[in-house]
Formats: C-alpha cells, structure tokens, sequence
C-alpha cells in the first residue's frame, strides 16, 4: 500500500474517532438542553395557568376554566394539560398526541428523551381547591434534535470531504518529491547517475533529495574513475610495451571482425632476421631503439602511402604481423614494396644490408586465423628466398566453384538440422559451489562426416542469410535439453549479428519461451563485444528485448579495445566474460589483477556478474575468486 494511502486512512480514522465523539456529545447535550428547556417551559406554564385559575376555582363546573386551558394548550407544545380538584377528580383534560413523521424510528429509539411534566397547585383563598399538570410534548423536541442532528452531519461530512481533497493535494504535491526520490534510486541502480533539481519544499523532503543527489554525483564519479582506470590498464594490456603496437590477441579479434564483416584482407607476416645479430654488436637501449625505429615504419608507412585501415602488431620479439581490411592485390604489392624500401634504408644506419622479410597472404571465408598465419609464414619462407629484405605476395585462388558448394552444403545442414549440439566449456560458480553455466557449441558435418571448421561454417550460413534459423534451431534443442534432463544451471547460446537484427527471430522466440516460462531464465544469449560495439543501440534493444523475457545475456570476450568501459552501463547485461588473456596470469600480473579488480566493481554498482574463461592455473582460480569474479571456465 503506498504512503499516500496510509496516511489518507490513517488521517480519515482519526477524523472519524474525533467526529464520532463530539457528534456523541454533541447530541448528548443538545439533547439535555432540550430535555432542561422543557422543564422549565412545562413548569412555567403550570405556574401562570395555576395563578390564573385561582379566581375560577370557586365553581370547578365554570366553562371558564376550560377556556382558559385550551387558550394556553394551543399556542404551546404540549401533551397534555390536566386540572384536577383536591380530591384528584379530573376536571379539564386537554391531550395532544401529534407525532412528527420526518422523525425516524430508529432516531427515537435510539435517542430516548425524558418527557417533561410539571404542576402547579391552584389556592382559593387559604385552602387548595386543584392542581394542573402539564406535560411537554416530546415529539417537538425529537424534531428539533434530529434537525440539528442533521445539519451537524452534513456540515462535518461536508468539511470531512474539503479536507481529504485538501490533504490528497498536499500529500500529492510532498509524495511527488518522495516519488522522484524513488525514481532517482532506480535510474541510479541502473546507472544513470541523475539529480533533481528542483528541490521540494518540504524540509525533510528536501534533505533527503540533496542528499541523494551528492550520492548519485559521488557514484557517477566513481564510475567515471573506474571506466577510465579500466580503459588505461586495458589499453595496457593491449599494447607492447616497447613499440606501443597492439598484442596477438588484438589480431585475432580483428581477424573474427573481418571473418564476421565477410570481407578480404591481407595479412603481412614480418620478421627481423638481423635481430640476433644486432643484439650481440649492441646494447640494449641501441636495441630498443632499433625496435622503435622498425615499429614507427610499420605505423606510419601505411598512412603515408593513403593506406588508412591497416593495423599493425608485434607478436613477439622479432615478429610483426600487419593486417590490411581494405584494398586489392595491387595495393598490398605496393605496401610491400615500399616497406621493403624503409628496411633497406633501417639497415643502412646501423651498416646492415639484410634485415627483415615480408610474407604477404590473403584472408577469405575459407580461412581461419592459424591457416592465414600459417600461409603468410609460409609466404615469409619464399621472401627469404628471393633477397634482401624482400618480400612474396602469396595469392588466392578462384574459389567460385567452392562457394557454391558451400552454400548448397550449408543450407542442407540447416534446413535438415544436419549438425548436433554439444555442451561444453564449463563454468564452475567461484562464489559457491556447483555448476553456474555451459556453452552449447554446435558442430557440423560434411557429407563424408568429417567435421567442418565452425567459424567457416557460421560464416558462409550468416553471408546467405541462414544464420537466423541455424540460431531457432540451436535455441529449440537447448530449451529441450533443458527439460529433458531437468538441468539446473544456465546455458549460453551464441547469436550473430543478423539473428540480432531479425524481426522475425523476435517474435519466434517470444513465443517460445512464453510456452517455456520455467526454462527462460536459464537461457543466457551471448554476444560479441566486438558485435556489440558497432551497433550499441541495436544490440541496446536486444538486450532489453532478452531481459523483458526473463533470460539474460552475456557479452563475451570483454576488453576496453573492443568496447568501451562507459558503453557497459548503456548495455547492462546480466554477465560480462572477461577476454581470455585477461584472466590467465592474473595472479602474477598487476595490470590484469587490477582490470579484473576494477571490472568486478564497476559491475558490483551496476548489477552485472563478471565470469572468466579458460584458466590455466589453480592460482588464477584463487585470485579471480577473491577479487569477486562469479565464475569461471577451466
């Protein structure tokens, strides 16, 4: 019950209590002021009736006396008037038995009133020759109480009601305050950190909203420090510490962007083959700089050469990979060529004619990450072959044949639901024991059974468009393995951008688990944050979509390069997977432990559990646990 009605009861309770008993007493007195003007009225005419019969008692048969009793029985209320003699012969009696009806019954009965009698003896002379008796009629006295009764009632209900409106508007206009308190702790807990700024009148009222208002600018503040503590331990980690160059793990989630965009990039796979020998002719600060020096020609040639979109990594010491998105072969040859001309001259400074090769390869939905590497080494060898800092384009072959292939291949696993679905990647709950959730990972076969690669087979599926029923078919035999074998834990499916996207996908799925209820809340939809940070209102949607029907969602493979800290209290999601390489070495490495730290409270604010996946070590396993991550996979 709200406030608002409490009090409105509470106020009307009282106001009936008070009203009833001034309305008791009220009545009480009125009822005796009546009852004491009777009295008096009915003794005061038996006085002047009896003083005025004196003289005509001589001959108690003188019409006279009757007259002078039906004078006074008229113009008054009154029951009855009574002369007797001495002997208590009735001489005169005058009665009047006339009844209200606008009075009640019930008022009558449960308002009893005294009739009022009084007498008056009558002298001739020294000796007593009567008496009158008068009685007041009551029923003019029950009218009399009854009007006033009345109007007393219709005069309190009157105000009782002025006043309820009265106090419902101004307990409307102090609650509205309270409401948007309200309002404000839950924008707050959602992590839109908003004030009011119009304050209420009402002086507690009015604490309370400054006081929320320093708490909701304080925890904005703490946000904003964590999301940018995040963002520069992320970018960290990200990046090499001596070059400034992105890590491997940033190629290969920038190679799942160019496998999931269905375009052709090239990878260039570079290698310094003087490193060994330079090292032992120089000293380690000479060597840093050369490191520098060849890491600036990697970063800045492309964007000489007009080549914008074109990123460059260093994997290990003496191995740099580029990745160009965009661009024919003419354009990689020519990046190649010119790269070849700055190690040249790289060389010539520190008197060194060889000193790096270049191994060019091209990336189409057939490959994946390791073959494209393994080809552009491949393609590295063959440079070594040619000359001194040279380079080999290795170029691809016409695949049209083998893409119609593949897609007749892909829309009969599809329609025929020719692939199973596994459960895998278990994810222990740190917190408390047991199972918090699995993978369902599908897999495909060709037509000799063997099995094909997942990320070609998702790829070709979502570039004609038949990803959204692989996705239906996925979800139905998760919903069915979860009543089938009665699971407990939560599964998460992986769903593509387009699956996103799809109206249709929307409405099949409410249906389902509107049909499901019980098994709706162990359904966790997981997205790429790499996805998700390319269309944040899209997949904003989707969420909100996911959650109004009681499943959850997940955004894998967390870290600030693939989508900003601040974006996570836009998306709100029930869990957030930490990137693999963020979790392994955490125990040992400050910049992941204070990620991890930093992610876990950011989330702690904003409702959102984080998890891990894939840790090597038991000593991992602790830490994440102590710096409050809910789960992780091993």
């Amino acid at each position: 019950m709200s406030l608002s009605k409490q009090l409105l009861i509470l106020i009307s309770a009282l106001f009936l209590i008070i009203f009833s008993v001034n309305f008791v007493l009220s009545v009480n007195n009125i009822r005796g002021y009546l009852e004491g003007e009777s009295k008096i009225h009915a003794q005061d005419t038996a006085t002047s009736l009896g003083l005025s019969l004196s003289p005509y008692m001589v001959d108690d048969k003188d019409p006279v006396l009757e007259t002078m009793m039906k004078a006074i029985f008229d113009r008054g209320y009154y029951k009855e008037i009574k002369l007797v003699d001495v002997e208590g012969k009735e001489l005169v009696v005058l009665t009047n038995d006339k009844v209200f009806d606008s009075v009640p019954e019930w008022f009558i009965r449960n308002v009893p009133m005294q009739a009022a009698i009084a007498e008056s003896e009558i002298s001739s002379g020294w000796s007593i020759s009567g008496t009158v008796l008068v009685t007041i009629n009551p029923g003019y006295a029950y009218f009399k109480l009854y009007e006033q009764v009345k109007s007393s009632f219709y005069y309190s209900l009157a105000t009782f009601v002025a006043s309820l409106i009265v106090l419902f508007l101004v307990l409307r206009i102090t609650l509205s305050s309270l409401k948007r308190i309200g309002g404000m702790a839950e924008t707050i807990s959602k992590g839109n950190f908003d004030i009011i700024e119009k304050l209420p009148w009402t002086t507690e009222v009015r604490k309370v909203a400054a006081s929320m208002n320093v708490m909701s600018r304080k925890l904005e503040r703490v946000i904003q420090n964590l999301n940018k503590k995040l963002e520069s331990i992320g970018k960290k980690l990200q990046l090499d510490d001596l070059t400034g160059l992105s890590k491997k793990s940033s190629f290969e989630m920038d190679m799942k962007e160019v496998l999931a965009s269905h375009g052709d990039a090239f990878v260039f796979m570079i290698k310094i083959d003087a490193l060994t020998t330079l090292v032992k002719e120089l000293g380690s600060e000479a060597i840093d700089q050369f490191i520098k020096d060849f890491a600036s020609i990697l970063k800045l040639l492309p964007m000489a050469g007009g080549s914008s979109d074109v990123s460059a990594y260093r994997f290990v010491g003496s191995e740099f990979v580029l990745l160009m998105r965009s661009g024919d072969v003419e354009q990689a040859e020519a990046l190649a060529k010119s790269l070849s001309v700055s190690f040249t001259e790289l060389g010539e400074g520190y008197d060194k004619v060889d000193i790096a090769h270049i191994g060019v390869a091209t990336f189409d939905a057939f490959n994946s990450t390791d073959n494209i590497l393994l080809a552009a080494n491949e393609a590295y060898e063959q440079a070594q072959l040619i000359g001194a800092n040279s380079y080999y384009l290795r170029k691809g072959e016409d695949r049209a044949k083998d893409m119609a292939e593949w897609k007749e291949l892909v829309f009969d696993i599809v329609d025929n639901e020719g692939y199973k679905v596994s459960y895998i990647g278990e994810t222990d709950n740190l917190q408390s024991a047991g199972v918090l959730m699995r993978d369902a990972f599908s897999e495909a076969l060709d037509r000799n059974g063997d099995v094909l690669s997942i990320g070609t087979f998702v790829s070709i599926a979502e570039k004609f468009v038949k990803i959204v029923d692989l996705d239906k078919g996925v979800t139905t035999r998760v919903v069915e393995h979860i009543k089938t074998n009665n699971i407990s834990y939560e599964i998460a499916i992986n769903v593509s951008g387009r699956t996103v996207k799809s109206s249709d996908f929307r409405v099949w799925l409410t249906t389902l688990l509107t049909e499901n209820k019980a098994v709706a809340k162990q359904l966790v939809f997981s997205l790429s944050a790499y996805a998700v940070t390319k269309e944040i209102g899209v997949y904003k949607e989707f969420i909100d979509f996911i959650q109004a029907l009681n499943a959850k969602v997940l955004i894998k493979r967390f870290e600030t390069q693939s989508i900003a800290p601040e974006k996570i209290k836009e998306l709100k999601p029930d869990y957030i997977r930490l990137a693999r390489d963020i979790g392994n070495g955490v125990q040992h490495d400050a910049e992941k432990y204070e990620f991890a730290k930093t992610m876990v409270e950011i989330g702690n604010i904003l409702d959102i559990h984080v998890l891990a996946e894939n840790i090597q070590s038991d000593d991992d396993v602790a830490c994440l646990k102590a710096v409050g991550v809910l789960g992780a996979s091993r």
